[in-house]
């Protein structure tokens, strides 16, 4: 009887000595997950410096080695818009295996391969180009809807060499998707296939619908801008910006267009350095042109350090 108790006591020792590893092993897991999610308050001031292009400021609140996809999301983000492609991709790599069905974290590591495509030496440009444009299209299928994704998407196959999986018709049917969720961007992408085709007078038209439709969106008016500089239609394209200057007196976006046809142009030089040196001065979101890019075009203009 002695042994069948000690027996039974060893068991209950036993099962208690598991119960403990099992409750330890539970609390480790459960602290390395809590040690895993941003303090909220951090990410939402990061965010925010983001969008306001402080990106190293951004970068510095985040946790580098954290699980949590929005973290890895906004990280890769910051290390996009300071032209670090290597770290931007291994961040959106993991936000998207924590949130596969993500539409915008696939469009921005399509983005980001795009990036490191334009920058990698000939040999490894390719394999980047492909993964750009396999994220592009599955961003474009968890979510038909989202518009970025498949303006990126139509970017992709415009541009990209057939080899690549690019081409006009696909571009084409892209922007006839476009036309049903954006018809004033579904007139700009058809305006930027035509382009390519030499087809200046349909572009022309197409740029002018995109603007009737959405005469509120700055960005079509300058697009139109650009188009006529193009043709050497000088003197309507500058009409055409300050017409847009007198509308929207305080939009970084319209100095930056602006001057960055004078210098391409080599023209107004002076007006093209004030321009450049207003937007240089002025607040700015995520959403306009690198201060960076300005400071380059300043160069370009004679002006700048």
């Amino acid at each position: 009887m002695r042994r069948n108790s000690f027996e039974g006591r060893s068991i209950s020792l036993v099962g208690i000595e598991v119960f403990k590893v099992v409750a330890l092993f539970s609390l480790s897991c459960a602290l390395a997950v809590s040690a895993a999610q941003p303090p909220p308050g951090n990410l939402s001031k990061a965010e925010d410096l983001y969008k306001h292009t402080s990106y190293e400021a951004s970068l510095a609140l985040l946790d580098k080695s954290s699980n949590d996809a929005a973290t890895n999301f906004l990280l890769g983000r910051d290390y996009f818009m300071l032209g670090e492609y290597k770290n931007a991709a291994d961040a959106l790599q993991k936000a998207t295996s924590e949130r596969p069905a993500n539409s915008d974290y696939m469009d921005w590591l399509g983005r980001t391969y795009g990036k490191r495509a334009e920058t990698a030496n000939p040999l490894l440009a390719p394999s980047f180009a492909l993964k750009a444009r396999q994220a592009f299209e599955q961003a474009v299928q968890l979510n038909p809807k989202n518009s970025e994704a498949m303006s990126d998407l139509f970017d992709f196959y415009l541009n990209a060499p057939g080899f690549l999986g690019g081409g006009y018709e696909k571009a084409s049917q892209i922007a006839d998707q476009m036309a049903v969720i954006d018809p004033p961007e579904a007139y700009h992408e058809k305006a930027q296939l035509a382009q390519k085709r030499k087809e200046f007078t349909a572009a022309e038209q197409q740029f002018r619908q995109a603007i009737a439709a959405a005469p509120q969106q700055v960005g079509h008016m300058i697009s139109l801008a650009k188009f006529l500089a193009d043709q050497g239609r000088t003197r309507e394209s500058d009409e055409i910006f300050l017409a847009v200057e007198r509308q929207h007196p305080n939009d970084p976006e319209v100095w930056f267009a602006h001057a960055d046809v004078l210098i391409k142009q080599k023209r107004n030089l002076g007006e093209a350095k004030s321009l450049l040196e207003k937007y240089i001065q002025s607040p700015v979101t995520a959403d306009d042109p690198p201060k960076q890019e300005a400071q380059e075009l300043l160069k370009q203009a004679g002006g700048g350090a």
